[in-house]
């Protein structure tokens, strides 16, 4: 089986992430909710290329970035930037719900375009702290400790 790689997914519903390896071969790759990184989960690629339907699937780039920002945004929390970009997406739901309407589309396409700006910033913070550079914020999850 050929796989066009990146491709991306929905595995219920978390984001994930196919790609080709240097042998040749394909590595799959998870949005870990706590961190908000991409991290390694060749376990689930079976089910990916494999799915008929339902909760897995596969998902456009645009989709993927969108999944991905609404789960950071839904459990992380911190301060810089992409969290004041987040506040802005939030001020336009609660205006929406407090008004009884759905978003407007000139507020999606808003939402959209302040997801791939905060996508690009994820990824090029979690590329600096990876190549040892100190964080330029901080940031935890909102989620309960694991037990």
């Amino acid at each position: 089986m050929t796989v066009e790689t990146p491709s991306y997914f929905k595995h219920y519903a978390t984001p994930f992430k196919l790609v080709s390896t240097a042998d040749g071969g394909l590595a799959g790759y998870s949005l870990h909710r706590r961190s908000g990184r991409f991290v390694k989960d060749n376990d689930k690629i079976d089910d990916v290329l494999w799915a008929q339907a339902g909760e897995i699937g596969p998902i456009s780039y645009e989709g993927f970035v969108t999944e991905t920002e609404a789960l950071r945004r839904k459990y992380l929390r911190g301060d810089g930037p992409i969290f004041a970009l987040y506040g802005t997406i939030d001020a336009m739901k609660s205006v929406a719900e407090e008004e009884g309407r759905r978003l407007a589309r000139p507020e999606l396409d808003l939402m959209r375009a302040l997801y791939k700006r905060t996508f690009k910033m994820w990824e090029e913070e979690f590329a600096r702290r990876d190549a040892g550079e100190p964080p330029s914020f901080t940031y935890a999850t909102v989620l309960p400790p694991k037990v």
